[in-house]
């Protein structure tokens, strides 16, 4: 090759290069600024009315100036709940895959299974949580079949993730472990889950995320209405949520001020899911700043 085609070639690498980082450029650019034009939008009409009166009313069906406290509180209490179910399970799964399950057609075919249920439509969890808790129990739409069901949706997704951080682990710091003399529980309490634990928590942060918008497995085995109190703690409750009750002020309702409701539970719902994840950051930052020092 000639140096003349060398350099010719060499220009022309240079020139994708530069064509590629280009597109990338542009397209993140744009996909960030649709990102916040939406949150604006969402945002900026209900943001400014909020109110104490409207986070913690009660709701209204006729009257206009009604609040979200009772739905509100459903949300927060379904998520946690949900989350102390879905998280312990899930973390146990995933480290059984990655660390004790043999590799095996059986386990195999049990990977994609769990990765079939991860994308799973919610509706289809909403329509197990009615034969569970609403035909087979008899117990009606409550907060406890919300929840549960809720852990139903995000166990697959927390399984995977949980057995992906810990494969991710390098092999070295498991066979450093070991050869200190520390036990397998030891290696996965100590060295495996600090080590994967950026990309658990972010697991948890996008079910955490999913559960507190959803709606259509809240609607098959809660409800839509609330119980009318404001910190309603009985698991047996009707349990509309935040989401849900944003469904319904927008579909159903026949109150006057139905928009203003529906714009500023929007708000409420966007800036809560932002909150969740800023939140869940910092522990992220905590463990990187220890893994390093």
């Amino acid at each position: 090759m000639s140096a003349a085609s060398f350099r010719k070639g060499r220009s022309l690498n240079r020139f994708n290069n530069n064509v590629f980082t280009g597109v990338i450029w542009a397209a993140g650019i744009g996909i960030v600024a649709f990102i916040f034009g939406l949150l604006f939008l969402i945002l900026q009409d209900g943001l400014p009315k909020l109110s104490w009166g409207f986070l913690f009313g009660l709701p209204s069906e006729i009257e206009e100036g009604g609040g979200i406290g009772p739905a509100l509180f459903n949300s927060f209490y379904i998520l946690v709940l949900s989350l102390l179910i879905a998280v312990p399970l899930g973390m146990a799964a995933g480290i059984y895959l990655a660390e004790f399950a043999p590799d095996n057609k059986f386990i195999g075919f049990i990977r994609i299974c769990v990765e079939g249920l991860a994308s799973v439509p919610s509706i289809i969890f909403g329509l197990f949580g009615i034969a569970i808790f609403v035909e087979a129990f008899e117990i009606g739409l409550t907060i406890i079949g919300g929840a549960v069901s809720l852990a139903f949706l995000n166990l697959p997704v927390l399984t995977r993730v949980t057995e992906e951080s810990i494969r991710a682990v390098p092999s070295e710091l498991r066979n450093a472990s070991f050869a200190l003399g520390a036990t397998h529980l030891q290696t996965i309490t100590r060295a495996l889950i600090p080590a994967g634990l950026n990309g658990i928590i972010t697991g948890i942060c996008l079910v955490a995320g999913r559960a507190f918008g959803e709606s259509a497995v809240i609607i098959l085995t809660a409800g839509v209405t609330t119980s009318g109190e404001m910190w309603d703690f009985s698991l047996f409750s009707p349990g509309e949520t935040l989401a849900v009750h944003l469904w319904y002020v927008q579909s159903e309702a026949i109150v006057p001020d139905a928009g203003d409701i529906a714009q500023k539970a929007a708000a409420v719902l966007v800036f809560v899911v932002l909150l969740i994840n800023v939140l869940f950051r910092v522990p992220l930052w905590l463990n990187s700043r220890r893994m390093r020092g």
